[in-house]
């Protein structure tokens, strides 16, 4: 199994910095909460200087957003979402370990994280424009068909498994109790992508191998070099 973006992506968004993690092992009853509340603060930190849609890593989003065509304040990157929840709440919801990890450690960055279920995924996962007869599952158990040329995270058996690009996730390959093997993917835009995504997977892989004791294979991905042998 491989995970990539595809040529065209890279021809229309040259500015993107994606890096991945692969890592086995997760379990469900790991204690984060220590880990957890150091990227709160980081995050609360950040908040108190400007507001999440001032981050140059939001606002690289916003333009991304309305480069394909929607409009930024109605159809929010992950970590712009979270960010502003939190801000609202002091908090975030305590969904799993590993996904509520993955969602402080996006705050801190203000990048957006996807975590996916690999048992969930049919052959090779590839970031690409949709062509109108995939399918995508909501958390709400419904079957949607994204719009062609959406950009949309889509496996072997054109399934969904994001929609908007980093909007929205599917139902079908969310993180679970069962869950053992994950594909985690961060994406930025921003002008200092190229050290900060790289930074962001070196912290969650730190984080993981303290958390689970585990060793995640992580890359960062470039149009030269674009895929990721799990």
């Amino acid at each position: 199994m491989y995970f990539r973006h595809s040529n065209a992506m890279w021809n229309e968004f040259p500015d993107l910095v994606p890096g991945a993690l692969f890592v086995g092992g997760i379990t469900a009853d790991a204690a984060v909460a220590d880990r957890i509340a150091k990227f709160h603060a980081i995050a609360e930190e950040r908040l108190a200087s400007s507001s999440e849609g001032e981050m140059p890593e939001i606002q690289a989003w916003r333009r991304t957003f309305s480069k394909m065509g929607l409009k930024p304040t109605q159809y929010r990157c992950a970590s712009e979402a979270l960010l502003r929840r939190f801000r609202q709440e002091k908090s975030l919801p305590q969904l799993h370990p590993l996904v509520d990890l993955c969602n402080a450690v996006s705050i801190a960055f203000a990048i957006p994280v996807a975590v996916f279920d690999l048992a969930k995924i049919s052959g090779d996962l590839e970031v690409r424009h949709a062509t109108g007869k995939e399918t995508y599952l909501t958390f709400a158990g419904e079957t949607e068909h994204p719009e062609p040329r959406e950009v949309i995270f889509a496996d072997g058996a054109d399934r969904a498994h994001a929609r908007r690009w980093t909007n929205r996730q599917s139902g079908l390959s969310a993180v679970r109790e069962d869950t053992r093997s994950v594909l985690i993917v961060a994406e930025a835009m921003h002008e200092s992508a190229g050290n900060d995504a790289p930074r962001l997977i070196a912290t969650l892989a730190a984080e993981l191998a303290g958390a689970w004791s585990v060793d995640a294979k992580t890359r960062v991905l470039s149009r030269s070099s674009p895929r990721f042998d799990l």
